[in-house]
């Protein structure tokens, strides 16, 4: 006997076919209606917990700079998966100048290459330069040092060069002595990666990535000029985050043009430079054991040598030069641990060059004016403050300092016009500019730096962990 169906209930089943055959739009359309959860912020390809600073710029493009290979590896100085060795190999022929840091405490790599690019035809014919990140190799005396000798050594068995004539670097916790079996080890390595076809910008960009520590984005820059007629490159990559207050270079600045210039004439061009752009930031005020800055001019261009330090043909390359220094040394600050906000300290009317630098270091390099910035606080008391207590020459009565187009104070006072809703304002933009006249001459300094936040002694609380 067949079963007898209720009234209507053909008509039911007949919705819910329909309901089930259209189930995956409907939850799709649920999906999309319902309020999503905010993506994580991408986190830094250095150390694992850090979030990429907000003043963060991208990678450039760099192009073919001929006469120079780059490739990364990992050596292992890092627990967490990541390269932290990178080498460049030269074209036969290239020069390099470097500057490097005057602290008391110079690593054994500072050593080793400020003592080889300073003999007798150093920087003649440069083949490669080693830089491995998470150990600094410094304070560790005469085995760091043969630390270091060894890794050229091994380098330049591989590379059929001389010890000398392979540059190094490191960078990380101050007091460990590098491990250089670790990067003999990957030296097999290394060498078939250089022989492969990677684009220049992988290249350079892996190679920016692979010399960070506390840093969140890799740091590089590219300019172009001419010399007499011949078109040459010039690229670069930095790194530095913390212990950031360059004294004759950044942390690690390495740069590589294919114009051919003797090595002399490329230290006078780093010299006239890094004053200000590398020595013109601070982060924190403290300068590091290991701070290198290596120029390196392969001559693949096809320019004419320049061998002379006047030679007007520099001009543009000079210009060119500078700029991407420059670039370099602003992405430092804008990567500065914990930053939120990118400073330029400008000193007008000081009485001398020095006494502007001073004055505009003083100010940059103040926890109290960082810490107003980082809180949004246009106290530009504090600024009097670090002006004041440089012991340099300052008329107080004609005393001036602006945040940005606002007047804060004129002529040793408050100024009448001073509105501290528009100065409010103005201090939540991610990038601030403060200008103070000290009215004592008509010498003038920039100094760029960056706030000071809770970030940064997260940062440093647990570097070493």
């Amino acid at each position: 006997m067949s079963e007898t169906k209720k009234p209507g209930s053909t008509g039911k089943a007949i919705e819910n076919a329909i309901e089930k055959a259209f189930d995956p739009l409907t939850s799709a359309l649920k999906r999309a209606t319902q309020p999503q959860p905010s993506p994580p912020a991408p986190a830094a390809p250095g150390k694992p917990g850090l979030k990429i600073s907000p003043l963060a710029v991208p990678f450039p493009a760099i192009p073919p700079v001929g006469g120079v290979e780059i490739t990364t590896a990992r050596a292992g100085f890092y627990k967490h998966e990541r390269d932290d060795l990178t080498v460049f190999r030269f074209a036969r022929g290239t020069t390099c100048a470097g500057v490097f840091t005057r602290h008391k405490v110079g690593s054994a790599p500072v050593d080793w290459c400020r003592r080889h690019l300073d003999a007798p035809g150093g920087g003649l014919d440069v083949r490669a330069l080693v830089v491995n990140a998470g150990c600094a190799n410094a304070f560790t005396g005469k085995a760091g040092a043969d630390a270091a000798r060894r890794t050229a050594s091994e380098v330049a068995k591989r590379f059929g060069c001389r010890q000398r004539d392979v540059m190094l670097a490191s960078t990380g916790v101050i007091g460990v002595l590098l491990d250089d079996k670790k990067i003999a080890a990957r030296l097999p390595e290394i060498e078939t990666k250089l022989d492969s076809d990677v684009p220049p910008t992988e290249q350079w960009a892996a190679a920016g990535r692979g010399i960070m520590t506390t840093d969140t984005f890799p740091k590089g820059s590219y300019a172009e000029a001419t010399i007499d007629g011949f078109k040459v490159r010039i690229a670069g990559i930095a790194k530095g985050s913390g212990m950031i207050a360059p004294d004759m270079a950044t942390m690690l600045g390495f740069i590589v043009t294919d114009a051919s210039i003797h090595p002399t004439v490329l230290r006078a061009l780093l010299g006239l430079h890094v004053r200000t752009t590398f020595n013109s930031v601070t982060v924190d005020g403290d300068t590091s054991t290991n701070d290198t800055c290596l120029l390196f001019a392969t001559g693949a261009s096809g320019a004419p040598r320049i061998g002379r330090v006047g030679d007007r043909r520099l001009k543009e390359f000079s210009a060119a030069l500078e700029k991407v220094m420059l670039d370099l040394a602003h992405q430092l600050v804008r990567d500065g641990e914990g930053a939120s906000k990118f400073v330029r300290i400008t000193v007008d009317g000081a009485a001398s060059p020095a006494s502007a630098r001073k004055l505009a270091k003083s100010i940059a390099d103040s926890p109290l004016v960082k810490t107003a910035i980082a809180g949004e606080d246009a106290n530009w008391g504090r600024v009097v403050m670090a002006v004041g207590k440089t012991e340099e020459p300052v008329d107080r009565d004609h005393l001036a300092i602006r945040f940005g187009p606002h007047v804060a104070a004129v002529d040793g006072a408050v100024s009448p016009t001073y509105d501290e809703a528009k100065m409010s304002a103005y201090m939540k933009k991610p990038e601030i500019d403060i200008s103070v006249d000290v009215g004592s001459g008509r010498a003038s300094a920039t100094v760029w730096t960056c706030d000071l936040t809770k970030g940064y002694i997260e940062i440093n609380g647990d570097y070493r962990s």
